[in-house]
């Protein structure tokens, strides 16, 4: 049919890293689809543009020669998602530019959060920086601290410009902005050849008058793209908004670049108003290409399928939330919607923090092309990928085996169905025979390894069973994390790859229904078409919710503001809409909840039901307000697209029809294997297109498009509707498990589960606790243990926890064997009870089986809690000599006795803590107790998901898989030993007071026993670094999973092939008096140098946990900070990093001013301090804190008189050094007073 002149055609597009998706939608020709490379070179420049091109011979008939400018006249609208910016993110591939920086915060972003990405490894590697130079701007602000000038303290800043912000935050200008020196500073930058530029200066987020004088002048100069921190989002988080400005500098040239090539292809480069070109955000919404910037690029992609799945899978009639399952070639996005989209404020990609406004996409290194190995009796799929080049084995590249293969192997790919551009010459089909001859030596492999008679096809639908239950972990966390049944959900399937896995991973999750869209491959393109241009505009707001007066007059203002800006893209006034939202938490609590305004206008009560539902609890204490939000949305998506049309009432309407759909006809069929049935199975082959409303397909069958296969398992029936297919699951009993012997596929499956619940456990605990230690500084830890008390699982925490936790459990098993109930839970910190120091308080829970009669598991929440009381109120203090001095003392107290907190009880040992000469008790009590009730919380998660574990699976199975993965980790511990045996390792190391710590290793090359000696090693001390047994343990657990390599679980298998000998009244070996607060961190670290010494694995670390405790009346601020990493054989040491046995985070710059009254005067590298050698050990830091008030700080640490050592001959690493400036040197453990404008570094 002829186009009539005056229409014109809409194109949607999703340029990924393999493919470029095109969709064109047109009323006279209706819809054409386009899928080409998104890189080949050969035959055109750009991909998308080469699209459009095609997409334009097809809608006007016309020949458009390749490389002529393409007129877009006859284009209505032009709509992409790009991963250019996920890209050049990933790949360090963006523009160089320069940061601005307050003094002393230079190397701020070098050293982020201080933490090491991967927990269990040797050469610790943290991710690059993005900026090329960094220039210090001395100007500084600070939030005035608001019990100053009382009880005759003096302010050190007296006579400083305060400065009231429309926040409701008081600021204290310390050293106002010379704008001299900033002008030969940009001047300088110009003429070194920077263009683009980031801006951060602390706490800008209340008052961004400098960052705004600054970026003006930077304009003015000539800089083409100035990212300045609070306009990105105007939000705590001196490191993430600073991290975020620099990825905008550095992305959005390269996007600006992208798009600038793109428009070359066009006439006048869609500079005229003919043609509406806007881009996907990350959020959702559309943006004009003028304004899109490369930091809300990084999920361009991805956020088109978020609005593809919820505009055509959400039936708003029948009410059911859906989780989208976007399965790609190198991982899975997951995601949910329930009728409104779900966003985040700040994510982490590529190791950088990316602080806007996101759509909630989880993602799972689970794809397509993820590499499937075979390693410790273990199935692994990913995380790593095949990608294009060499692609998975059937692309006749030599390739490795992957998730493709697997499918293919099992006849879920039909071969014919593929184009022939494979092999070097590209015009081959996919190759089923090496695929065939992989999985049959693999599997002689496995076989061989575990005595098992496995088939090829068992072995392959066992990596398709681990992919699948891989790829439910993030969506369990995304649903059930968050108070929501998982199984209450359907399951909308998208990406070229999920089709093949949904029905199978929606039976896992207890899913009913899957949905796939007529247009799922290709879903990120087409809800380009449906989705809205919006705008976010927010801005902090500080008060109790309660005495906010005319909330609408705060609102007001942010919507012009975003109506301005939708205005600038074109957008009618008529068309807009607005969503207003208060950022709300409890007082004492950082946990946020964006909540949208109530019909009634009652955010109080908005709040407190969300927080309910997600966490579970309330608390009785005011509401705060943290910022306001305005979205401001157009509708353009109205094309009448039909979408968004109630699929419920098709499928009624279609079973009270009296009309009979004729029976669907296949065009051939495939010998496909199933694991319900154990064989392969010819199943019928039917084509999308061929199918008609209303026809009804029983599994098992396979539905093919073009580019698109959905397998349906036997128990799977589908309906076929005008835009979807529509699938029951068909639930029915799982299939038995024979437990006669270990099934490898299974012991992946339960590893995965088990972890997957103790992350959920850490995730419930982040986001409900109160203190910086748990909730900012990630200073906890959670996991699981068997019946006996011995550990199972954990999630990768804080080391010197994980090792040493399963002895409080075992006490508390064996202390209240026969006293305990359902619903009880515990609370115990003792050393001689299994802890670590005081401080680190643990919540333990029995998990009782389904009558309530017997403990099948425990569950258990460790948490740092600042302060515990202890001598002058420190429970750290370098003066301590006894246990009593280091605060409450819990051996095994009721915290929950049959469903009731036990709270007096709690809080009365508490205060005892204070009765002992020189001591005092906890001086927030109420924040004490907010966190135990978090960890309780975090134990609650645990013990519903064990029980719903057990429901699935049964007790005898969860048993025997738990206790499988343990024996695994023992045999795996045995064989990395043996590598080892054939002699003797010793070592000697010493505490900094010469206290020598002395290890022996023997190993057994035959069995891959091992015995650790201590004997040698020095007596208790009468300070307070001695350790309890359970720490050393620790250390060594760390130590063999580390030099290890490989994915041992870290649970008490590891350390069963071990001997350890720990001399009793040594310092290894705390008696029950002894003071420990410090042995938990520095013993632990030692016990991890000299392991690792012996072993002449590599160099020593900086050897210690360095803690800073800063004191002001009520208020504590404590923290560990990070040093110079180990230098190996074959790698340079990480610099400015935790090391071994922690990975707390670093308090953040602005959290520590805003918290407690002291600034953070600098934080640096201190280069060339690591030792040189053929590989140099990581520099260590500098980090300063100026007191406001009088105040109380101490320091404790280790390597101040013996230096790190080097190895193999290179030079030992520098000393450490605590001073109270003026530069007094104070040693390793020290306590000193601080008057206002004194500093302690």
């Amino acid at each position: 049919m002829p186009v009539p002149v005056s229409e014109k055609v809409k194109i949607c597009i999703d340029r990924g890293g393999t493919f470029c998706d095109v969709i064109a939608l047109s009323e006279t020709k209706g819809d054409h689809l386009v899928k080409l490379l998104s890189v080949d070179p050969d035959n055109y420049p750009d991909a998308p543009t080469e699209g459009v091109r095609r997409v334009l011979e097809w809608f006007t008939g016309e020949k458009i020669p390749r490389g002529q400018p393409i007129d877009p006249s006859r284009i209505e609208y032009l709509r992409m998602g790009t991963t250019v910016a996920t890209n050049a993110l990933l790949e360090r591939k963006g523009e160089r530019c320069a940061l601005l920086i307050n003094k002393g915060h230079a190397d701020a972003l070098e050293i982020a959060f201080q933490t090491r990405p991967f927990l269990f490894q040797l050469a610790v590697k943290k991710p690059e920086i993005l900026y090329s130079h960094v220039v210090e701007i001395d100007s500084r602000i600070i939030p005035e601290w608001p019990e100053f000038v009382v009880e005759g303290n003096e302010v050190a800043e007296n006579g400083d410009r305060l400065i009231k912000t429309n926040s409701g935050v008081t600021i204290r200008e310390l050293k106002p902005l010379d704008m001299d020196e900033v002008r030969n500073t940009l001047k300088s930058l110009l003429k070194a050849g920077y263009r683009s530029l980031a801006i951060v200066l602390a706490h800008s987020y209340l008052l961004p008058d400098d960052e705004q004088r600054i970026a003006q002048l930077a304009r003015r100069m000539g800089f083409v793209n100035v990212s300045v921190s609070s306009e990105i989002e105007a939000k705590i988080g001196f490191i993430a908004r600073g991290q975020s400005a620099t990825a905008d500098a550095y992305l959005t040239p390269e996007v600006k670049k992208y798009l600038h090539g793109f428009a070359k292809g066009f006439k006048n480069r869609l500079e005229d108003a003919q043609c509406r070109v806007s881009f996907m955000q990350s959020d959702g919404a559309l943006a004009d290409f003028k304004s899109f910037s490369g930091l809300r690029a990084i999920l361009s992609g991805p956020a088109g399928g978020v609005v593809g799945f919820a505009r055509t899978s959400y039936d708003p009639l029948e009410g059911s939330p859906v989780v989208g399952f976007d399965m790609g070639g190198t991982s899975t996005d997951v995601s949910r919607y329930s009728g409104s989209y779900e966003h985040v404020f700040e994510t982490t990609t590529a190791g950088i923090s990316i602080q806007v406004p996101q759509l909630d996409i989880n993602t799972v290194a689970a794809g397509g092309g993820s590499i499937l190995t075979y390693k410790n009796q273990i199935f692994n799929v990913g995380p790593e990928s095949a990608g294009a080049h060499p692609g998975p084995a059937c692309y006749r590249k030599g390739g490795p085996l992957t998730v493709t293969d697997a499918n293919l192997f099992l006849g879920r790919l039909h071969i014919d169905s593929f184009p022939k551009i494979f092999g070097s010459s590209e015009d081959m089909p996919l190759d089923y025979e090496i695929v065939k001859s992989k999985f049959e030596n693999l599997t002689l492999e496995i076989n061989r390894e575990t005595g098992s008679s496995l088939t090829p096809a068992q072995v392959a639908s066992g990596f398709i069973n681990v992919a699948d239950s891989s790829m439910a972990r993030p969506i369990r966390a995304l649903t059930e994390q968050r108070g929501f049944r998982a199984s209450a959900h359907n399951l909308s399937c998208f990406g070229g790859a999920g089709g093949q896995h949904a029905t199978a991973l929606a039976a896992l999750l207890g899913m009913h229904y899957v949905i796939v869209h007529k247009y799922s491959s290709i879903l990120s393109a087409y809800g380009m078409a449906l989705a809205d241009i919006a705008v976010d505009v927010s801005e902090p707001f500080v008060q109790e919710l309660e005495a906010v007066r005319g909330i609408d007059d705060r609102f007001h203002p942010l919507q012009s503001r975003a109506l301005g800006r939708l205005v600038d893209q074109g957008v009618a006034k008529s068309s807009v809409s607005y969503e207003n939202f208060l950022n709300l938490h409890y007082s004492g609590s950082d946990t946020t909840l964006m909540i949208l305004q109530p019909k009634d206008g009652n955010f109080a009560r908005a709040f407190v039901d969300e927080h309910k539902r997600e966490f579970a609890f309330t608390l009785d204490v005011p509401i705060m307000v943290a910022g306001v939000r305005v979205r401001a949305t157009s509708k353009t998506s109205a094309d009448n697209l039909s979408e968004n049309s109630p699929y419920m009432e098709e499928l009624r309407q279609l079973d009270a029809s009296d009309i009979t759909p004729p029976k669907p006809v296949a065009f051939g069929s495939n010998s496909v294997y199933f694991e319900e049935l154990d064989k392969f199975t010819d199943v019928p082959l039917y084509r999308l297109g061929d199918l008609q409303a209303g026809m009804k397909i029983a599994g098992p069958a396979i539905i093919l498009d073009n580019t698109q296969t959905v397998v349906l398992h036997p128990q799977n029936s589908a309906r076929i509707l005008r835009s979807h297919i529509f699938i029951d699951v068909g639930l029915g009993p799982r299939k038995a498990i024979d437990l006669s012997s270990v099934d490898p596929i299974q012991l992946s499956i339960f590893s995965h589960r088990f972890m997957g619940i103790a992350e959920q456990m850490c995730r419930a605990l982040q986001k409900t606790a109160v203190s910086v230690a748990i909730k900012e500084r990630l200073d906890f830890s959670c996991a699981l243990f068997d019946a006996q008390g011995e550990l199972v699982a954990n999630a990768p925490n804080v080391p010197a926890h994980l090792g040493s936790m399963q002895y409080a459990v075992v006490y508390q098993a064996q202390r209240r064997k026969g006293q305990l109930r359902p619903g009880d839970l515990l609370v115990s910190n003792t050393p001689e009870a299994g802890g670590g120091h005081l401080p680190d308080i643990t919540c333990i829970q029995p998990v009782f089986d389904e009558a309530g009669k017997e403990i099948v598991f425990w569950v258990a929440a460790r948490g740092h809690h600042t302060d515990i009381g202890g001598l002058g109120g420190n429970s750290h203090h370098p003066d301590a000599t006894c246990r009593a001095e280091e605060g409450v003392a819990f051996e095994s107290t009721f915290i929950i006795r049959d469903g009731v907190f036990n709270e007096k009880e709690v809080v009365d040992k508490f205060m005892k803590a204070g009765e002992y000469p020189g001591c005092k008790a906890t001086k927030r009590i109420e924040h004490n107790l907010s966190d135990l009730k978090s960890q309780c919380s975090a134990c609650a998660v645990g013990t519903t998901q064990l029980h719903a574990l057990f429901e699935e699976y049964g007790k005898e199975v969860v048993h025997f898989y738990m206790k499988a993965i343990r024996d695994n980790a023992e045999a795996c511990t045995r064989d990395a030993l043996k590598a080892y045996a054939g002699k003797s390792y010793s070592a000697v190391d010493y505490f900094d007071d010469g206290t020598v710590v002395k290890l022996k290793i023997d190993i057994d090359p035959e069995t891959g026993s091992g015995t650790f000696d201590f004997t040698g090693t020095g007596p208790e001390v009468l300070a307070n670094f001695n350790a309890p047994q359970a720490i050393t343990r620790s250390g060594i657990l760390y130590c063999l999973k580390t030099m290890s390599g490989t994915d041992i679980p870290m649970n008490a298998g590891v350390l069963a092939p071990l001997n350890i000998v720990i001399p009793e009244g040594s310092v290894l070996s705390a008696s029950e008096e002894a003071a420990v607060s410090q042995g938990n961190g520095e013993v632990a670290q030692r016990v991890a140098d000299i392991v690792f010494t012996a072993f002449n694995v590599m160099s020593g670390s900086h050897g210690s946990m360095n803690g800073t405790h800063l004191m002001y009346k009520k208020y504590t601020w404590a923290e560990t900070t990070c040093g110079g990493a180990s230098a190996g054989p074959s790698w340079d040491g990480q610099s400015a990093v935790h090391t071994n046995m922690t990975n707390t985070r670093i308090g953040d710059l602005e959290l520590l001013e805003s918290r407690f009254p002291a600034i953070l005067r600098e934080f640096s590298i201190r280069r060339g301090t690591g030792g040189a050698g053929r590989h140099c050990g990581g520099d260590g830091i500098r980090r300063v804190y100026e007191a406001r008030v009088d105040m109380e700080a101490s320091h404790d640490g280790q390597r101040r008189v013996i230096a790190p050592h080097g190895s193999e001959g290179g030079e030992d690493g520098e000393r450490g050094a605590s001073y109270l400036i003026k530069k007094t040197l104070k040693g390793g453990f020290r306590t000193v007073k601080l008057k206002p404008a004194h500093q302690v570094a």
